[in-house]
């Protein structure tokens, strides 16, 4: 059985739920989906410029953790835009 999920800090909601090539209807894209903490963990790195460890605090995760979350993320939308795919962002808790 694994381990419960552990709660992750994200900062408010999103404008967008989706994110595709122009000129492709969304209905002839294969989908990639992101995680809120997904997206909250690329937005604290790359947009906020914090360290991986300010970063972490503030979603209250270890260094680890989000490291592990950034890699996945930043995986998950390299893939999109290099495959021309449509990236969905996930809402809910």
């Amino acid at each position: 059985m694994p381990r419960p999920r552990k709660f992750r800090r994200v900062r408010g909601s999103f404008s967008a739920t989706f994110f595709k090539p122009a000129g492709v209807p969304l209905c002839t894209l294969e989908e990639i989906s992101l995680a809120q903490d997904e997206i909250e963990a690329l937005r604290l790195k790359d947009v906020e410029n914090l360290d991986q460890t300010a970063a972490a605090e503030k979603m209250k995760v270890s260094q680890s953790t989000f490291q592990r979350i950034l890699s996945i993320a930043r995986k998950k939308v390299s893939t999109a835009i290099t495959d021309g795919k449509a990236i969905r962002i996930e809402t809910g808790s």
